[in-house]
């Protein structure tokens, strides 16, 4: 074996090792040589993608064009995604909160101990700093996620933008909203599209990109910040704590329940592919579509 070790090094432990030689100094002043040196204490940071599409830099001018072109005409510009599920029950939760004593959970977070699992699935605004959760109480699907931009539609899209006529939708590639899912698609255009009589074109961040569509940084961080340190134990507590979730800058969320049982493996027929008003760009045609209302039966 080398005469090699690998160690954790802290303060205190290079002040002991000093004192082992003869040289007497302080944890303090190890920290402050240290930083002298440029040294600080520091966290992993995630910038390694796993997954580097070719085509990766091009989808985000893609994205930067489309989205310039909807705020300039003042059509929405919405970003979706599924928040992580959460345990509902007496379960920790990561964070600290002011209090005089410490709150009891249980000590160990197992599903089969929930009350149920939340799928909160979100709605971001990008030209009005706005957002929209919907709570699932069931499973996290291409149906309930269409429902949720649904809702949205009607409880707010249409006070908010009354001369839409297109809808830009920013979302990952993969999830309840997959690029490949024939659900996802067949849904926007029965329960969207095809409804309210507007195009629905849709951009998907490319694999492994997922952290730059602005629902994540722009609202669901929040939210994780808001309810920190606080054990989710009921809908009613993740309602509130997303409905007072609030920033500098504007930000407010209204937040809702949705009840409804949603079936898992739905298949949609080439046939029912056919009947809808399915157009692909040129340009990336898997990450960028456009829904059209009149459909092609």
């Amino acid at each position: 074996m080398s005469h090699r070790r690998w160690s954790r090094k802290d303060t205190r432990s290079i002040s002991g090792e000093f004192a082992a030689e003869g040289v007497q100094i302080c944890p303090t002043s190890v920290g402050k040589l240290l930083k002298g040196q440029g040294y600080s204490l520091r966290v992993n940071r995630k910038r390694i993608a796993e997954t580097h599409h070719p085509d990766r830099n091009r989808q985000f001018e893609i994205i930067a064009l489309t989205k310039k072109r909807f705020e300039d005409a003042g059509q929405p510009i919405v970003s979706v995604d599924t928040k992580k599920k959460e345990l509902v029950g007496n379960f920790a939760n990561p964070g600290k909160t002011w209090r005089r004593e410490s709150q009891d959970v249980l000590a160990h977070d197992f599903r089969s101990q929930a009350g149920a699992i939340a799928a909160p699935y979100g709605l971001y605004e990008t030209i009005l700093n706005l957002g929209t959760v919907v709570i699932g109480m069931s499973a996290d699907t291409a149906e309930f996620a269409v429902d949720c931009i649904d809702l949205w539609l009607t409880e707010f899209g249409w006070k908010r933008y009354p001369g839409m006529k297109e809808m830009l939708v920013l979302c990952d590639s993969g999830g309840s909203n997959s690029c490949r899912c024939r659900l996802w698609k067949y849904s926007l255009y029965e329960k969207i599209s095809r409804v309210y009589g507007i195009n629905v074109k849709v951009c998907h961040y490319p694999s492994g990109a997922s952290k730059w569509n602005p629902v994540e940084h722009r609202l669901f961080s929040f939210i994780s910040n808001e309810w920190a340190g606080q054990p989710l134990r009921s809908f009613e507590i993740m309602l509130e704590h997303i409905k007072s979730t609030v920033t500098t800058t504007g930000l407010k969320v209204a937040a809702f329940l949705n009840e409804k049982q949603y079936m898992k493996d739905i298949k949609i027929s080439d046939k029912q592919m056919d009947t809808i008003g399915l157009k692909r760009n040129d340009e990336l045609p898997q990450w960028n579509y456009t829904i059209s209302p009149k459909g092609n039966s």
